[in-house]
């Protein structure tokens, strides 16, 4: 393992763990499909650069697809990254950043099950996980009096979309440039969060300059830097530790809200992150065929 690629992939991991206290600062000021209709346009723009960097450096993705590929990946990715941002960001509202991080991570373990559909082998291993998950979201979410909070359903089904968003990615990217497909999704999501926006919301000038700074960190770094340091970090590293390095964002999210906005875990709660965590690792460990392939190929 290279310790300069680890160490970009954990600022990957920080920068996306972090931006769910931005994202929950940002709801301080203004409204859902305010902040993220800003924030993915901004995200959009912040990709530009960076896509014409990353071709001088020699490190963009040769388009083997057509133009078509590449505007259609966009839109479907664009429509599905709409969708689960605009649930975390309302489940933001009733829960904890910290809650919501370890949440949305359950579409880690979500992907390969809802895999099957596509004809995608599925083992022991991630039945196991999704098992240890569920126990893990049960003492996460619900109560001992069986209360489900409304927060915890909005970023569970995120989850849900944002699972089929990767399946959706993982048809698309080896048929055109990830990075410019990207761009593409962030600025559709943005698009079409302006409709619900002026239709159910109040955003004002003065509401978007007090958040400007979360504004800024969830679509600059989150979208644009973090997205960028994932390609650079995992480049010529096995796939299986950088996503291991990548779903620290989990736990990161915990710490940040709690080192920020002062959250607090219940034990019980706790109890649920650290089940939900076991069921991540065991999700993304591989198999001894596909880690001695992994190793063979670098």
């Amino acid at each position: 393992m290279k310790t300069k690629n680890a160490l970009i992939l954990f600022l990957t991991a920080f920068i996306w763990g972090t931006a769910f206290v931005a994202q929950s600062l940002g709801m301080d000021n203004m409204e859902p499909f305010a902040f993220n209709g800003i924030r993915s346009i901004i995200g959009g723009i912040a990709l530009l650069p960076c896509i014409f960097i990353l071709d001088k450096l020699g490190m963009g993705k040769e388009n083997k697809g057509t133009r078509k590929d590449l505007i259609l990946g966009g839109i479907c990715c664009g429509v599905l990254l709409f969708a689960a941002s605009s649930l975390q960001q309302h489940g933001i509202r009733y829960t904890t950043a910290g809650k919501a991080g370890f949440i949305t991570a359950f579409y880690i373990v979500l992907v390969p099950v809802l895999g099957i559909f596509f004809k995608k082998k599925t083992g022991w291993k991630i039945w196991t996980a999704v098992a240890i998950a569920l126990v893990g979201l049960y003492f996460l979410c619900i109560t001992e009096s069986f209360h489900v909070g409304k927060g915890d359903v909005y970023i569970f089904l995120c989850a849900l979309l944002f699972s089929l968003h990767i399946l959706t990615i993982d048809y698309f990217a080896p048929r055109t440039d990830g990075v410019k497909m990207s761009c593409i999704q962030f600025f559709v999501a943005g698009i079409l969060s302006i409709p619900p926006m002026l239709l159910t919301e109040t955003t004002t000038i003065s509401a978007v300059r007090a958040s400007m700074g979360p504004i800024l960190y969830a679509g600059v770094l989150s979208c644009g830097v973090a997205y960028t340091l994932q390609i650079i970090g995992q480049k010529n590293m096995n796939p299986a530790v950088a996503s291991l390095i990548l779903s620290l964002e989990s736990c990161i999210s915990v710490l940040a809200g709690w080192a920020v906005l002062g959250e607090q875990l219940s034990a019980r709660e706790s109890l649920g992150c650290v089940l939900m965590f076991a069921a991540i690792i065991l999700a993304q460990l591989p198999d001894k065929k596909e880690e001695s392939y992994c190793e063979n190929t670098q």
